[in-house]
């Protein structure tokens, strides 16, 4: 693929989970969550994006997330689960999406906040709509997603490059 690809990265928060006497990296979904991630599933897949990869951080309640909401995708796509994810900083998550195959056109994200809001806002240059507002508004909460547009190379992925087009919570 050219510097010019058009591509796409969504970034999905976890569903709510629980607070047993685990270590946070432990922690399972809650009911709610095990309720909301197949929403999130068919919100996904409505966007009508085939994700050629998802990176998914290795904390139980993004795993079991994952694992409800590919369930409601039309194809699974090849999945990574990465370990950086998890409690990574903004920084840390640009330099781990740079990284990323040029091969990749459409990614899927599911990590953590501060994380995901951190990186939709740093990305989003522009934005269509009252999307960013709506983001910012809803504080990106638990099984939400945002699809953001850019173009170029995973390595140029960068502040202010991307266009934020599309936010979904779940309780809105």
């Amino acid at each position: 693929m050219s510097v010019d690809t058009p591509r796409r990265i969504v970034l999905l928060r976890h569903a709510k989970a629980d607070w047993p006497q685990v270590s946070d990296h432990e922690r399972p979904l809650a009911e709610r969550g095990r309720k909301d991630a197949p929403v999130a599933g068919r919100k996904l897949a409505d966007t009508g994006i085939s994700f050629d990869q998802a990176l998914c951080s290795t904390a139980v309640r993004t795993r079991e997330t994952w694992k409800l909401a590919v369930q409601e995708l039309p194809h699974r796509p090849r999945t990574v689960y990465e370990e950086r994810l998890y409690e990574a900083s903004l920084g840390e998550l640009i330099a781990l999406l740079n990284e990323t195959s040029d091969d990749v056109r459409d990614l899927l994200v599911i990590g953590h906040n501060p994380g995901m809001h951190g990186l939709a806002d740093a990305l989003a240059g522009d934005s269509e709509g009252d999307t960013l507002p709506r983001m910012n508004r809803s504080g990106f909460p638990t099984a939400a997603f945002a699809v953001i547009t850019f173009t170029g190379t995973w390595k140029s992925l960068e502040h202010g490059v991307g266009r934020l087009v599309a936010f979904w919570a779940p309780h809105e």
